[in-house]
């Protein structure tokens, strides 16, 4: 099982989604900013350099919003997903096609990997 985290970081009633590179599995599908645990960092120490990494910011990693198991055709992921804010910078895209704030709202209007399906729902029942 692959560990991963996301970071859920909402700017006043909006929340940070981006979309993948083309040429990568899942491609131009929309996810929370994140990706794989290297092995001897803690979740919120491989957040933190993973969102330096794709969006050039820093971030205050806080409680975990939820926790999904999902099983892909060619991966399982275990993916951790905490509350965060952003310390330092303002994203940019330097490996995702896109980046957009969206409100819980909007959800519906962007097809997600199915990992965060369940977290989406989350999202869209606790308004």
């Amino acid at each position: 099982m692959t560990e991963v985290v996301a970071a859920l970081i909402w700017d006043k009633d909006k929340f940070l989604i981006c979309q993948r590179p083309a040429n990568k599995a899942r491609g131009l599908l929309w996810e929370f900013v994140g990706g794989k645990v290297e092995p001897g960092e803690t979740k919120e120490q491989a957040l933190i350099r993973e969102c330096q990494e794709e969006l050039v910011i820093t971030l205050d990693v806080g409680e975990v919003y939820m926790d999904v198991v999902h099983e892909y055709p060619d991966l399982t992921v275990h993916l951790t997903l905490f509350y965060a804010t952003i310390q330092k910078g303002a994203p940019q895209k330097m490996e995702h096609n896109d980046i957009r704030w969206i409100t819980v709202d909007e959800i519906d209007q962007y097809e997600f990997c199915p990992a965060d399906v369940e977290i989406l729902e989350r999202l869209k029942t606790a308004r």
